[in-house]
């Protein structure tokens, strides 16, 4: 099985480029799984249900979120209808949506998708490791691959260490800065503290970066905008054993694409 988990998608130039690119990303890397996060892909902060259907629609399979899903109330219905839009699983009862789902990824085979949220420097939630060790006793298959939107690394690596061994793997999301550290623990368990982000390179996070600056110097209220200029797809590669569910490879992942969506030639890296 070969899945592509892509970081979390920034406003409207890099929902454009994911939607335009992953028909393609499917044939061309033979994928049977498309995971994006998308809490981000409306304005840069937060996921209306006119973009999540489009998104869905382009051939992701399944959408995870984090502490923007909330932003607007209209996703509400469609966190309640859809499996394939997903939300932190350990906030409290009564929260719109479902965290997790197993879905089918063909050929007779099916993985699970957890969404977890963290709470070091967030909303103090439900537990997330309280929370995984229940969903991990309902979930009686093999494969389970873990969206852990969280701020914190040392919140990341524990969560690692808490559940090594018993998933195929843990992606971070939420700081959309990929992180150089993929690792496969006790030849099973594939690890990278964050998967990065789709969305302009030049620019803080994603978003333009004059407000950012501002904000940071002069300590006041500004109006963030996602920045315009060179896309780039931040994600992550996995290729897993269909019956063990074990990582047998993975692998940091990314493209990118000039003003006019040109994709760009990439150097040191897989295509």
């Amino acid at each position: 099985m070969k899945i592509l988990f892509l970081g979390d998608i920034v406003g409207r130039s890099a929902r454009n480029i994911v939607r335009r690119e992953a028909p393609a990303l499917r044939r061309s890397m033979r994928l049977d799984f498309i995971i994006a996060n998308a809490e981000n892909a409306s304005g840069g902060l937060g996921l209306n249900t006119k973009n999540a259907v489009e998104i869905k629609n382009s051939g992701i399979d399944v959408l995870t979120g984090g502490n923007h899903t909330w932003r607007y109330k209209e996703i509400y219905a469609l966190l309640d209808n859809e499996p394939w839009l997903l939300r932190p699983a350990n906030y409290p009862p009564g929260a719109p949506g479902r965290g997790w789902g197993i879905f089918d990824a063909g050929n007779g085979f099916n993985l699970a998708v957890v969404n977890l949220q963290g709470r070091i420097y967030m909303d103090k939630l439900d537990c997330p490791f309280r929370c995984a060790e229940d969903i991990l006793s309902k979930i009686k298959i093999n494969t389970i691959i873990i969206d852990f939107h969280a701020e914190a690394t040392s919140e990341k690596r524990a969560m690692l260490q808490f559940l090594r061994g018993r998933i195929s793997a843990l992606i971070g999301t939420h700081t959309h800065v990929q992180t150089n550290d993929v690792q496969i623990v006790d030849r099973h368990t594939g690890y990278i503290t964050d998967g990065g982000m789709c969305g302009v390179e030049d620019s803080v996070i994603g978003m333009d970066s004059k407000p950012a600056v501002k904000a940071f110097v002069h300590a006041l209220p500004q109006r963030f905008e996602p920045a315009t200029g060179e896309v780039v797809l931040h994600g992550v590669v996995l290729d897993i054993d269909d019956q063990s569910g074990t990582v047998l490879n993975m692998r940091a992942w990314k493209k990118t694409f000039d003003n006019t969506g040109i994709e760009k030639p990439q150097h040191n890296l897989d295509a």
